[in-house]
């Protein structure tokens, strides 16, 4: 269970072993036990007595943005960075199985991002011609990167890059056609969103990032050294790559919440220059469905997990994996 503060105003404390909301809507006490994480976004405060509670049942604390990214964050040092996993991790990103490895998370964000395409139905034989001809071209770009060598991921990454972009590109676009008129997009834009579509995709890749960056803290792996990202300073660059087979999800929800045309003026607002950003109820509803998606069990390799937990399984593997390489 996740604890989501994103009204102004709202604030959390202890009261002995649990925490109490107090908001506008009054009072209410939740037990710690089944608490997960604890988000907060701008406006909303927590105590010093609650953030030791957390501490002390390893419940994270996320400090969130406007836009739904994790600016901030406290967590237990009971499950801190292990050294071993962490001289093991830095010494991989100097291999040819980097490579490999950054190549199969690409060339998977494409496979799932024609999954997508081919998940929706098209309105006309026109339009189905359309999206298997950009199903074909982005199975092209699948093909270069996979065909791609090279002894160390530079040697690599401003082809993938650009191929990776392209795709994108032709992905977002066709992904547009099967939304309502009202919610058509010009491409992606981030900082700020240009539309309410790319607002929620924003925000929704935020929470997104602030899962797996956990996820891996709690494997022991260090965000902050990242394999194909690894030129931005004192940024959780590992995030953004592993973010990349996960995309999807966040994609699916936006669109899912899009097309039953459930979003309304209410859900954001526009500011002066035209930059869109959600506010309170189009947050919450944001949060809840991507929550009750991530929270969804399936089955895996024969396995049924919910799709959270396999970020989770996923973090443990990479530990596991680049332990070999001390």
């Amino acid at each position: 269970m996740e604890l989501v503060l994103n009204t102004f105003g709202t604030s959390l404390s202890r009261d002995n072993e649990g925490f109490v909301i107090l908001s506008k809507d009054g009072k209410q006490r939740i037990p710690a036990i089944g608490i997960t994480s604890i988000q907060i976004s701008c406006g909303a405060q927590i105590t010093s007595d609650a953030v030791l509670l957390a501490i002390e049942r390893e419940i994270e604390v996320l400090f969130m943005d406007r836009s739904g990214h994790p600016i901030g964050r406290i967590w237990s040092p009971k499950y801190g960075s292990v050294s071993t996993i962490r001289k093991g991790q830095l010494s991989f990103t100097f291999t040819k199985d980097a490579v490999s490895w950054i190549k199969e998370i690409i060339s998977r964000k494409i496979e799932n991002q024609q999954a997508l395409l081919l998940l929706m139905t098209p309105r006309s034989a026109e339009m189905e011609k359309k999206v298997r001809k950009s199903i074909d071209r982005l199975e092209d770009y699948r093909a270069k990167i996979r065909s791609v060598e090279g002894e160390i991921v530079t040697d690599v990454a401003p082809s993938l890059r650009g191929w990776e972009g392209l795709s994108s590109r032709i992905y977002f676009e066709t992904l547009n056609l099967f939304l309502p008129e009202e919610y058509h997009f010009v491409g992606r834009s981030q900082h700020p969103a240009t539309d309410i579509a790319n607002a929620l995709l924003n925000y929704g890749y935020g929470l997104l990032y602030g899962k797996i960056e956990g996820a891996l803290i709690k494997a022991g792996i260090d965000p902050y050294i990242g394999v194909m990202h690894r030129d931005d300073y004192n940024r959780p660059v590992l995030v953004y790559d592993v973010i990349e087979l996960y995309r999807i999800w966040v994609d699916y929800v936006v669109c899912l919440l899009l097309m039953q045309r459930v979003v309304t003026d209410e859900y954001y607002s526009v500011r002066e220059d035209g930059s869109y950003w959600l506010e309170a109820l189009g947050r919450r509803v944001l949060i809840q469905s991507l929550n009750d998606y991530l929270d969804e069990v399936v089955v895996v390799k024969g396995v049924s997990r919910s799709r959270l937990n396999q970020i989770t399984l996923y973090a443990q593997e990479l530990a596991q994996q680049w332990k070999k390489y001390n």
